[in-house]
């Protein structure tokens, strides 16, 4: 009787790892936006321009190739920043283009509100990865409700105090981004992303 030999075939991933892209992206515009919140310049095309695109467009590639990469949180988490940034842009831009009235302080808490809401639930998700991914989400969430919170009570000084917090956020992701580019460049740990306990 002669027998059939099954072939099996294994394929590797050979594709970079997006993520850092995705955290840089994100952490350098969050500090460029929160430099604005803190205080130390008005808001122009630079914070838009970095919004839409290194914010905005680069996240959504990030995302789109972890994706291909089968990582359902990274998928999530840099698409949805990446809309995030390009919403935000639109919530500046369309009133003055005349595509409808600027939001209000309680339509702009509800949408910082949400944001905050759906990063406490994903913080949850980093208890399984690095730390570096907890203090990101973990911050980002403050963040968040903090900026809800100063155009609830339309307080300059709690959105001051966001200001401040978003740069720490945003410099802790671009910590993580980069630490992960240097560890693949030289094959070891040369910045450490502290492992979760599994």
């Amino acid at each position: 009787m002669e027998t059939i030999a099954a072939s099996v075939h294994v394929t590797k991933d050979t594709t970079a790892n997006p993520a850092p892209l995705g955290l840089l992206g994100f952490g350098m515009t969050t500090v460029l936006l929160n430099l604005h919140n803190a205080g130390l310049y008005p808001l122009d095309t630079m914070i838009l321009g970095m919004g839409l695109f290194f914010g905005g467009m680069a996240q959504i590639f990030a995302g789109i190739m972890e994706w291909k990469k089968g990582n359902t949180f990274g998928t999530t988490a840099f698409t949805a920043y990446g809309l995030f940034w390009m919403s935000l842009v639109a919530l500046l831009v369309f009133p003055a283009i005349g595509w409808g009235k600027a939001a209000g302080n309680v339509a702009m808490t509800a949408y910082l509100g949400i944001w905050g809401l759906f990063t406490a639930i994903m913080f949850v998700g980093t208890l399984k990865l690095n730390r570096a991914l907890q203090l990101v989400f973990g911050t980002l969430a403050i963040l968040f409700f903090l900026l809800a919170l100063g155009d609830a009570i339309e307080s300059t000084t709690v959105k001051t105090i966001a200001g401040i917090e978003g740069i720490v956020c945003g410099l802790l992701a671009m910590y993580a981004g980069l630490a992960q580019v240097l560890n693949e460049v030289y094959g070891k740990v040369v910045a450490p992303l502290g492992v979760a306990k599994k």
